[in-house]
């Protein structure tokens, strides 16, 4: 009797999804054609390429945001650990490190970031919003005691260039290869593997998943290296676009990441989600932000563009479940 109750309800949910992945894609679309046709420039190949690298921090930490928010969790220290990472390449910069040997170490100091947030929430059973509040402030504080106030610059042209460089004459930007190739193994990860389905179930329900011999705290775990990690390249690939490493760097991000993966369509109950509509989020975002900018609009303005974006991500989908229910 369950099992005819679950299957229709687990449709339904999976129309519903379906439903909001195509109106946000279409969405993304028409802000795409209005901007490229009222504001100067939006429709450029140089402003293409200057969207790109914009999104480009925001795309990359969606991508295990998109997981660890399913399972029904959040990571708040993203935006603090790209601070980190970039802080700690300009301090080894500083002491006369390759760059060769900087990148892989920044890689594994998101990694040990992540798993810090990891064992607090899965080991000691710490909520993640608290928890990872908390590694924000922390994270961003050891930035500063890493590197101070000041700036390092001077990068190896040959990794700058590469970053804000573009695919031969084309104006589409190397660095979109890097959003291209991950942004599909997370897809199929999410999507077509067995972690995929353990994630989904997690997130509808972790007593169930672990009856069904998912465990719950090891794959959350997990999921937060991921997260460290890729935060961890995204602040490294920072450092090289602007050619400078600071503390600061990317502060405020994690609310243009929530934003996006929410208006993509992600429970924020978890449960539910599509990478597909998580990208177009993030271009629907970005898109807004890049032609604002492109109008003059100002840096306030453009907060309280993501504010409202961020709280029309939770009340949209809940909205449009209840007008279908009437």
């Amino acid at each position: 009797m369950s099992a005819e109750l679950t299957e229709p309800t687990r449709v339904g949910r999976l129309n519903n999804l379906a439903n909001w992945n195509v109106a946000i894609i279409a969405i993304t679309v028409l802000v795409l054609i209005i901007a490229a046709a009222s504001v100067d420039s939006f429709g450029t190949g140089q402003n293409f390429g200057f969207l790109v690298l914009d999104l480009l921090p925001i795309a990359l930490v969606a991508l295990p945001m998109t997981m660890v928010i399913v399972t029904g969790e959040i990571d708040l220290s993203v935006a603090s650990t790209l601070g980190l990472s970039s802080a700690f390449m300009g301090y080894l910069w500083n002491a006369n490190q390759p760059i060769e040997t900087i990148i892989p170490l920044c890689l594994l100091l998101g990694a040990v970031l992540g798993a810090v947030n990891g064992f607090f929430v899965t080991v000691l059973g710490l909520p993640s919003l608290a928890v990872t509040i908390g590694t924000l402030a922390l994270y961003r504080g050891l930035a500063f005691v890493v590197l101070g106030d000041g700036a390092v610059a001077d990068f190896p042209s040959v990794y700058t260039d590469w970053v804000t460089g573009t695919i031969g004459s084309t104006p589409i930007p190397n660095v979109l290869i890097v959003i291209v190739v991950l942004a599909a193994i997370f897809g199929v990860i999410l999507h077509a593997t067995p972690i995929g389905r353990a994630v989904f179930a997690v997130g509808a329900g972790e007593q169930a998943a672990r009856f069904a011999g998912i465990r719950p705290g090891r794959l959350k775990f997990w999921l937060y290296v991921a997260s460290g990690v890729i935060s961890g390249l995204a602040g490294v690939l920072w450092t090289l676009r602007y050619s400078s490493a600071r503390a600061d760097n990317g502060a405020g991000l994690e609310l243009a990441v929530v934003a996006a993966v929410l208006l993509g369509g992600v429970s924020i109950f978890g449960g539910k989600g599509a990478l597909p509509g998580v990208i177009a989020g993030v271009v629907l975002l970005g898109s807004l932000q890049n032609a604002l900018r492109l109008s003059d609009v100002s840096n306030e303005a453009l907060n309280v563009v993501t504010g409202v974006l961020l709280i029309a991500s939770v009340l949209g989908p809940n909205l449009a479940n209840r007008l279908r229910r009437t």
